[in-house]
């Protein structure tokens, strides 16, 4: 139902704008540091990509990443003791009750609360800071993406699922204050008086995406007057990404 309220909500968006925008100058060099040798010419056309519904796993799976995060395998198995540790904890906990002890039942309690308590702190931690972290990244072609250069991103969530964010217009990807992040999906934007959109129309600027195609969530702009955008989220979106820039070139 949410998936297909989604794609109800923003279809009639599918039109794309000829008109050029300028990159957002914090932005301008990811493609250019993804793109090959050839050179292709910086274009992009702000719409919603009529083949984003028509995703699919094999889609995802078989896209060749241009950049993998170092870091990935150390999260990954950050990720796996956080829960593992987690779930022992809450296991052993009642079992504090049940032991013969000189304890009170207060002091078991405290204990039991502390030992879980300090587990699902450190899982909270570890899940909020490699929640953004890019396991994998690459470039969408002008071809897959109506038109315009893109960029797909992978991340994972605490319980290792798979996040496929698609963001479709890379102007909208600036500088965050985050920590443990570099990007972000900008809340605004306005384009330069040179460039002209009609008031009211929404467009979707990025989408995130399980492992099946299943659309969990949006990042939409609603055009003002003066070219301003104002941006809303719909679902679940993965709004902040981490990732080395330096080995982007």
């Amino acid at each position: 139902m949410f998936r297909q309220s989604l794609l109800c909500r923003t279809r009639p968006l599918a039109t794309c704008l000829n008109a050029r925008r300028s990159f957002h100058p914090a932005t301008l060099s990811i493609l250019r540091r993804l793109r090959n040798t050839q050179h292709l010419p910086l274009q992009r056309a702000l719409s919603t990509p009529p083949a984003t519904a028509a995703t699919t796993p094999s889609s995802i799976e078989s896209a060749e990443a241009e950049y993998t995060g170092p870091l990935a395998p150390t999260f990954r198995r950050l990720k796996i003791f956080s829960i593992s540790s987690f779930t022992l904890s809450c296991t052993l906990a009642p079992f504090l009750f049940f032991i013969e002890s000189n304890l009170p039942i207060p002091a078991r309690v405290a204990l039991a609360s502390i030992a879980v308590g300090t587990s699902g702190i450190s899982s909270g931690l570890i899940g909020w800071c490699g929640q953004p972290y890019v396991n994998t990244l690459r470039r969408l072609t002008p071809e897959e993406n109506g038109g315009a250069e893109g960029v797909e991103m992978t991340t994972l969530t605490l319980f290792l699922n798979p996040r496929i964010t698609r963001v479709y217009d890379p102007t909208f990807l600036i500088e965050t204050k985050r920590a443990f992040a570099k990007w972000e999906l900008a809340d605004s934007l306005v384009l330069p008086a040179t460039k002209a959109v009609k008031p009211g129309q929404e467009e979707t600027v990025a989408e995130t995406m399980d492992k099946n195609g299943t659309v969990l969530g949006r990042w939409i702009v609603k055009w003002g007057e003066g070219g301003e955008g104002k941006c809303y989220q719909v679902g679940n979106i993965v709004r902040y990404f981490n990732v080395h820039e330096e080995l982007l070139h």
